[in-house]
C-alpha cells in the first residue's frame, strides 16, 4: 500500500510539469507552418494582384499621368486620366476632337536604339503602365484635329482653324492663345492623323514635325487608346467632356491618294 501510494504521488507530481512542456513544443512545431504559410499566400496574392492589374492596363484601361501643360485647360499638369484601350479595337478609328494617348516613335521623336539598362525600362514601363510615374518620353497626349483625307489649313482671313474648307470653332482652346502662331496647309495622308495641343503656345505637335520625314502625321496603328476618363483630382473626377467643334466638318471629295 505504501509503495502504491507512493507511485501516485510521483504521478500526480509529475503530471503538470511533462504536460505544458510537451504541449508548449508541439505548439511551437505548428506556428512555424503556419506563419510562413501565411507569408507565402500574402506575397502570391499580392504578385497576382498585381499581375491581373497590370494585364488589364495593358488591353483595358490604362492610368495615364499627364506631364505637362500643352493640354490645358482640358487637362492639368498632375492630372492622371484612363485610357480606354478598347476605343478603336473592333473598326472604329480615331475622329476628329478625340483626345488620345499615342507612341510619337517615328513622328514625334526619331527611332533610337533600346538602352542597356533593359531590367530598369521594364520596371518603368510597368510603373508607367500603372499611372505611378511619368509616361515614356515617347508617348504624347493631344487632340486629333484632322484625320484621313483632310485638308487642314490655319488659319483663314479671321484666323480660324479651317478643316475641308470649314471653320472650327475651337471652345476647347487656352484662353489667350490663337489657333496657331504658325501658318500651314496640308492634306493628311490616309491611315494617320493631324494632332495638335488645346494650349497651342506651348504645345509640341504635329506644326513643330512639318518640315521632317512624315510632315508630323501619326500613324493611327500608334495611337494607345483614348482619353475617356478623369480619375484623379478627386474633385474633377469624371467623364471627359467632348466637342462639338468638328461637328459639321464634311470629308473632301477630292482623291488625295
Amino acid at each position: 500500500m505504501d509503495t502504491e501510494a507512493q507511485h501516485m504521488e510521483r504521478d500526480r507530481s509529475s503530471g503538470p510539469l511533462d504536460g505544458p512542456e510537451e504541449g508548449s513544443r508541439s505548439t511551437h512545431v505548428q506556428d512555424r507552418p503556419a506563419g510562413s504559410m501565411s507569408w507565402g499566400r500574402t506575397a502570391f496574392l499580392g504578385m497576382l494582384c498585381t499581375a491581373a492589374l497590370l494585364l488589364f492596363s495593358t488591353f483595358v484601361l490604362q492610368p495615364f499621368l499627364i506631364p505637362s501643360g500643352s493640354m490645358e485647360p482640358t487637362l492639368r499638369v498632375g492630372d492622371r486620366v484612363l485610357v480606354n484601350k478598347l476605343a478603336y479595337r473592333f473598326g472604329s478609328e480615331p475622329g476628329r476632337g478625340d483626345v488620345v494617348v499615342f507612341d510619337g516613335t517615328g513622328s514625334f521623336v526619331q527611332e533610337t536604339a533600346s538602352g542597356d539598362d533593359a531590367v530598369g525600362a521594364l520596371l518603368r514601363g510597368a510603373a508607367s503602365t500603372l499611372g505611378l510615374v511619368e509616361p515614356a518620353g515617347t508617348d504624347f497626349v493631344k487632340r486629333v484635329v484632322g484625320v484621313g483625307g483632310d485638308r487642314v489649313v490655319c488659319c483663314d482671313g479671321r484666323g480660324r482653324l479651317e478643316v475641308n474648307g470649314t471653320a472650327v470653332r475651337e471652345e476647347y482652346l487656352h484662353p489667350g492663345d490663337r489657333p496657331s502662331e504658325v501658318a500651314f496647309d496640308i492634306v493628311v495622308p490616309d491611315g494617320t492623323l493631324w494632332m495638335m495641343g488645346d494650349h497651342r503656345s506651348r504645345s509640341r505637335d504635329s506644326r513643330d514635325h512639318l518640315g521632317q520625314p512624315g510632315g508630323g502625321m501619326v500613324p493611327v496603328d500608334r495611337v494607345i487608346g483614348r482619353v475617356d476618363w478623369l480619375g484623379w483630382p478627386l474633385g474633377r473626377l469624371g467623364s471627359l467632356e467632348g466637342t462639338r467643334a468638328f461637328a459639321g466638318i464634311r470629308p473632301t471629295d477630292a482623291d488625295h491618294g
